[in-house]
């Protein structure tokens, strides 16, 4: 199989993982930086996450690392979490924009799973 036949199935495995907060997979977000897959079949993920704070980052990585392990043509994985650059929503793909419904600035609080906040005010009726 050659390398860019084995690059392809490991894209199609980033696929598989989403950022549960954001309902777009992994390498559509435009989270992933650089896939290197070395003659003797290990690869090497350069990666990051929408911010640094992301409750995932715990998670993320390792769901990857996992994803790409299970290629067949791959002998190991490794996943190197970087923050510069930072990520831009502008790094999606034209996939992840269309189904983020992603017109203009991107709105985070649309896509993560929020309780809304009640708030009441109680007046004493003065006489």
């Amino acid at each position: 199989m050659s390398n860019t036949e084995l690059k392809e199935l490991v894209i199609k495995a980033l696929r598989q993982v989403h950022d549960p907060e954001i309902p777009v997979n992994i390498y559509d977000l435009g989270l992933i930086y650089d896939i290197t897959i070395d003659a003797d079949g290990a690869a090497s993920i350069r990666m990051t996450l929408t911010t640094p704070n992301c409750p995932m980052a715990e998670v993320i990585p390792g769901q990857v690392q996992q994803a790409v392990a299970t290629v067949d043509g791959i002998t190991s994985a490794e996943v190197d979490l970087v923050w510069e650059p930072t990520w831009e929503p502008e790094m999606m793909s034209e996939v992840a924009r269309l189904e983020l419904d992603f017109t203009g600035k991107f709105d985070p609080a649309k896509f993560m799973k929020k309780s809304p906040t009640k708030l009441s005010i109680n007046r004493k009726k003065q006489d």
